[in-house]
């Protein structure tokens, strides 16, 4: 068991020493502040009110030494006296601001490792002012304090973690700042392990309709998308104050503070970078939804992560509870889900290493992404599409691993001029109108899903054919508005 020898208790340090007592093991604090003395007292601690240099008060014996007054000559005549005692601990020193180069010296020569205060002052300031990114959350914190009112935070439609976990944070840091802010989507949340992380954590989501009248909000951000009424029910022409997401844009994106970085993994690493650089611990709950975000955008570090994914998730690591990010990775596969896997299963078209399925009608468009998943794993195949219908929309979500092909742009080619598609590299997806085909009744649902097949299928291998590296954004940004020409025969 590890014993523990706290010399002095200066004011700056006084939550560390607390700290220190709360870990297992033993601790001896010498100091002559009886407050501290008094104060501080747990199983296993030991207090004493001497002077830090006092040897005669030191134990047998200590494995750590933490050198810890305010007064600079004091701590190094301590730690000289506990380098002499225990010639084989690790000896901390603390060094307050204001030393004196003599007495700097003693301690930088004694010491295994200084806490240097005006060391960590300066390159706090440093980080603030002049390290990458600072400029950069120094707009944002701009930008939030000019939004004199109510801010709602706009996620994609249905939401996914990264979207959630992304408006959560930067809802507050609104907050730090004193404005008010609401984490808002429209759509559903019906993804088995979405609704886990809302539920099991308890976050707080304000559910929009479409046409819901935003006059209540005084500022608008977009978080894991990048343009109004693209993926969200947003107006179109809606003015949007902030931007964070890491798709790459379709079109230019236009607000007062934007932050697109398509070389991130998850928008939820560049949230947890604001919060960190803004010194904002981040609850619990809203860790552990970060962490999860980062580990789903990226396939759990598999897939188009960067270094900074790395560094975001072991910082929100020390906040997250691990044991409730287990509960919503593991919720139970829902009869509709399974029921998408199997239509997807059986209705394939495999043609080479690529494999389209349309599923039908679907109840939830979350199943289709869950489907593509299970679907690329199959062996031989690459790439991995599945589409369904519902509410007079196909929706068309993609998969690929191991491919010079940009699913992203290759969507986008097949399916943007009669609908709206984008997404990464090996992650995508799409929305097409039906039209006219819309009012289908069940007696045509079958001949509806041929229709939808002909069309999503023969576009989107068409295109693969013709694809074989499109790894840079496109140049033509034109939006078109397109209906499937095809008309259901009434008999």
């Amino acid at each position: 068991m590890q014993r523990r020898l706290v010399l002095g208790c200066g004011s700056a340090v006084r939550g560390t020493i607390e700290r220190l007592a709360e870990w297992p093991g033993e601790l001896v604090i010498l100091s002559q502040r009886g407050d501290v003395v008094d104060a501080i007292g747990a199983d296993g601690v030991t207090t004493k009110r001497r002077a830090p240099a006092d040897a005669e008060a030191f134990p047998d014996r200590a494995e750590l030494v933490f050198v810890a007054s305010d007064d600079a000559a004091a701590n190094a005549e301590a730690a000289a006296e506990a380098r002499e005692q225990f010639p084989d601990a690790q000896l901390v020193v603390y060094l307050s601001a204001g030393a004196t180069a003599q007495v700097r010296e003693r301690i930088l020569e004694t010491a295994d490792r200084v806490i240097d205060a005006e060391q960590i002052l300066l390159d706090r300031v440093r980080e603030l002012t002049t390290a990458p990114g600072a400029e950069r959350i120094h707009r944002l914190f701009a930008t939030l304090r000019r939004i004199d009112g109510r801010l709602a935070v706009v996620m994609h439609d249905n939401p996914d973690p990264d979207a959630i976990a992304s408006a959560l944070a930067l809802a507050r840091i609104a907050a730090s700042v004193d404005v008010p802010a609401d984490a808002c989507y429209f759509g559903d949340i019906s993804h088995q392990e979405n609704r886990a992380l809302v539920n099991l954590l308890d976050l707080a989501l304000v559910e929009l309709d479409d046409g819901t009248d935003l006059a209540e909000y005084d500022g608008v951000a977009l978080v894991d998308h990048s343009r109004p009424g693209v993926n969200d029910g947003l107006p179109g022409d809606t003015e949007i104050d902030i931007v964070v997401d890491h798709h790459p844009p379709r079109a230019p994106v236009e607000a007062h503070f934007v932050d697109l970085r398509r070389d991130i993994g998850a928008t939820s690493t560049l949230l947890a970078e604001y919060l960190r650089r803004a010194g904002i611990e981040p609850e619990e709950s809203l860790a552990t939804s970060l962490l999860f975000g980062i580990r789903v955008d990226t396939n759990d570090f598999a897939r188009e992560v960067s270094p900074a994914d790395f560094e975001a998730a072991a910082w929100l690591l020390t906040y997250a509870d691990l044991s409730m990010l287990d509960r919503v990775e593991s919720p139970s596969m829902t009869s509709a889900v399974l029921e998408t896997l199997g239509r997807a299963i059986h209705n394939r078209d495999v043609r080479g290493d690529a494999l389209a399925s349309n599923v039908g009608a679907i109840s939830d468009r979350d199943a289709l992404a869950q489907a593509a998943d299970r679907l690329l794993n199959m062996e031989g195949i690459r790439i991995a599409i599945v589409y369904g219908f519902r509410d007079g929309t196909v929706y068309v979500s993609g998969r690929a691993r191991g491919t010079d092909v940009d699913l992203g742009e290759t969507l986008r080619d097949a399916l943007g001029a009669i609908g709206s598609a984008g997404g990464h590299a090996d992650m995508a997806g799409a929305q097409v109108p039906l039209g006219i085909l819309a009012d289908a009744d069940d007696e045509s649902i079958e001949e509806l899903s041929e229709v939808v097949t002909e069309v999503i299928a023969s576009r989107v291998f068409e295109t693969l054919e013709d694809a074989t590296t499109l790894l840079d954004v496109g140049a033509d940004d034109t939006e078109w508005a397109f209906e499937f020409p095809f008309e259901v025969d009434e008999e």
